[in-house]
């Protein structure tokens, strides 16, 4: 009779602990949304602040920032997506330093004086832009583009 008791006890508490770390585990889909739902919010950052000026650039680079730090924040346990999580962190990273480089060139480029010096910091700051913006929209924009089919891909992918 006393191991019957026992049996009583330890089968729903088994079950119970069972059902419950099963529903603290995200599944692929969960784990997809949560990292879309993410990079999701830092393209958008982008696309509504593109062509802005100076403190507009400045609070981009922070807000670009702050989106790298959330993607760290996930958690992820899916070993595919976790790394698609790290390549996205470098490509939010890289886009923040270009937009903070940037936007600290074309506040220079404001500052400058009416003089032959003050006309040849403008033209530094303007190739400094230039070559900035260009840089990362080749490296880290083919970067991107890549991990969204890849992200898409897999996630997609039963």
């Amino acid at each position: 009779m006393f191991v019957w008791r026992k049996c009583n006890v330890i089968v729903p508490v088994s079950v119970t602990i069972a059902v419950l770390l099963n529903g603290c585990i995200e599944d692929k889909t969960t784990q997809c949304q949560r990292l879309i739902q993410v990079v999701n919010a830092g393209n958008s950052l982008i696309d509504q602040n593109k062509g802005q000026q100076v403190t507009t650039s400045l609070q981009l680079s922070k807000d670009l920032e702050a989106i790298t730090i959330s993607l760290g924040e996930l958690n992820l346990s899916d070993p595919n997506l976790k790394d698609i999580q790290s390549r996205y962190i470098k490509v939010f990273q890289n886009l923040s330093q270009a937009i903070a480089k940037a936007s600290k060139a074309l506040s220079t480029a404001k500052t400058v004086e009416a003089s032959s010096t003050g006309k040849e910091k403008l033209r530094k700051a303007r190739v400094e832009i230039e070559t900035v913006l260009t840089n990362a929209a080749k490296t880290t924009g083919k970067e991107s583009d890549k991990l969204v089919v890849e992200l898409n891909k897999y996630c997609n992918h039963p």
